[in-house]
């Protein structure tokens, strides 16, 4: 595959910035990318340890923060190292296409468990009977199972598609991470029928995902409004709102740097900053400050700790 390849080492242009805002932007993303690794490992933590939590809806809440976690690694360090200095820049083109695929891997999973995970909310409210019996720990491992694969053959046909083709040079792309688009943008062949592929490939996907998550929103929202107490009409709406907000700030960034023509200018990179920093760290603080029972796990898991420390 890079046998017809002259380029050995690609340069990631970064963000579009001032130099001097070089150390401001390095302590911001390093102190969001910290806060997001140990807020997820804190729910991960919260969940793995209190019983309460071993329920579907969580299950899934576990896959989501494990992704996001490995998520924001997988290109949050390598945008710090384009701050830090010029030489942080460089990435060979193994690793660029080993960043390419962890990338979509991840990335198309969390997209297929936001839609699992919005079917889950749709069975909770709308069958409360029946919602044990249908979601039952082998339907959730193979659930999740199937975003995994899914997220897997569907990074192997980007990845495949954009390194089979001969890079001969200029070496530069502009971007902080190694995404299909700007990759493709230093090919030396035609790229058309990749631009294409990748183009319905990840329509396919997002519209599909997007598409079912609203339709089981519509179902929730309906069974919501049959409700007949003000008090749990809210409390159902509050279960279903913190889904929607992450839901919107991944899909509405990815919408618009793939699915609009002429995707390749600077602004993408800025618009990437959304669904591979800010939401990695958004998962955690919304279900964990917009939810009870995880609020009253850490209180529980802080006094355990408490108590161990005072012995």
């Amino acid at each position: 595959m890079t046998n017809r390849s002259l380029v050995t080492t690609f340069i990631l242009i970064g963000l579009p910035h001032a130099p001097a805002l070089d150390i401001p932007l390095f302590t911001i993303f390093l102190v969001i990318y910290v806060l997001t690794v140990m807020g997820n490992l804190l729910i991960l933590l919260v969940i793995m340890v209190d019983s309460h939590l071993h329920t579907p809806m969580y299950y899934f809440l576990t896959n989501l923060s494990f992704i996001d976690m490995w998520f924001s690694t997988v290109t949050v360090p390598k945008m710090l190292m384009t701050l830090g200095s010029p030489g942080g820049r460089m990435i060979s083109f193994h690793s660029c296409m080993a960043q390419l695929y962890c990338f979509h891997f991840l990335g198309s999973t969390e997209c297929f468990l936001y839609t699992v995970m919005s079917y889950d909310r749709y069975l909770a409210i709308s069958h409360p009977l029946r919602y044990a019996s249908m979601m039952r720990g082998r339907t959730c491992a193979l659930l999740a199972t199937s975003t995994w694969l899914s997220g897997s053959l569907h990074s192997a046909v980007q990845t495949t598609l954009t390194f089979r083709l001969p890079y001969c040079g200029p070496s530069q792309i502009q971007h902080y991470f190694c995404d299909a688009p700007p990759i493709l943008r230093l090919a030396c062949a035609d790229t058309s029928v990749n631009e294409i592929v990748i183009f319905v490939n990840i329509g396919v996907v997002a519209s599909g995902c997007f598409l079912l998550i609203v339709l089981s929103y519509v179902s929730i929202v309906c069974s919501i409004l049959k409700i007949r107490t003000s008090e749990g009409r809210h409390r159902a709406f509050q279960t279903c709102a913190s889904h929607c907000i992450v839901v919107l700030c991944f899909f509405v960034p990815c919408v618009f740097i793939y699915l609009r023509p002429g995707s390749r200018d600077a602004v993408d990179g800025v618009v990437a900053v959304f669904y591979t920093v800010l939401t990695p760290l958004l998962n955690p603080v919304v279900y964990t400050l917009r939810n009870k029972e995880v609020k009253k796990a850490l209180l529980k898991l802080k006094d355990k700790i408490t108590q161990s420390q005072s012995k």
